[in-house]
């Protein structure tokens, strides 16, 4: 089993475990490897070095070190934030813009909600005082895990 790190074009850091090198390339190919932040198939390995347990203690943590730490703490409260919007929202899918119309003048009961709009839909909420945002959904939290 091949443990790699991987980084997106954004900067999100992530790890894959592949069963080797042939199979890693083959679903980089298949675009079957994406960032689990923000669904970007344009994923490349990071380089990494191995680590090697002789028995010597461990060396001083050096301060680029634990600035690397905090960006997996950001992407784990991102991805919290995330989990808690698709639990209490409810998914009105491409009528995104005509329900929140629906919503803000009085027309249906107040409710969270999210959806698809397109880039003109979102501006011609915005322009109506509609307060919206999007928010980029990670494919693998769409569907039910497996």
């Amino acid at each position: 089993m091949k443990v790699l790190d991987l980084q997106c074009p954004h900067g999100h850091s992530f790890e894959g475990w592949f069963g080797s090198e042939d199979d890693f390339q083959s679903q980089l190919a298949r675009e079957l490897v994406e960032c689990p932040v923000c669904g970007d198939t344009a994923v490349a390995k990071k380089l990494s070095a191995p680590r090697l347990n002789l028995g010597a203690s461990e060396p001083a943590e050096s301060p680029r070190r634990e600035v690397a730490a905090v960006e997996p703490q950001l992407q784990a409260a991102w991805m919290k934030m995330v989990r808690h919007v698709l639990a209490n929202t409810e998914d009105v899918g491409g009528k995104f813009a005509e329900e929140a119309r629906r919503i803000h003048y009085g027309e249906t009961a107040e409710r969270s909600i999210r959806g698809q709009a397109s880039r003109e839909e979102t501006e011609s909420l915005l322009e109506e005082g509609i307060a919206v945002m999007p928010l980029p959904i990670p494919k693998a939290l769409k569907e039910p895990l497996q």
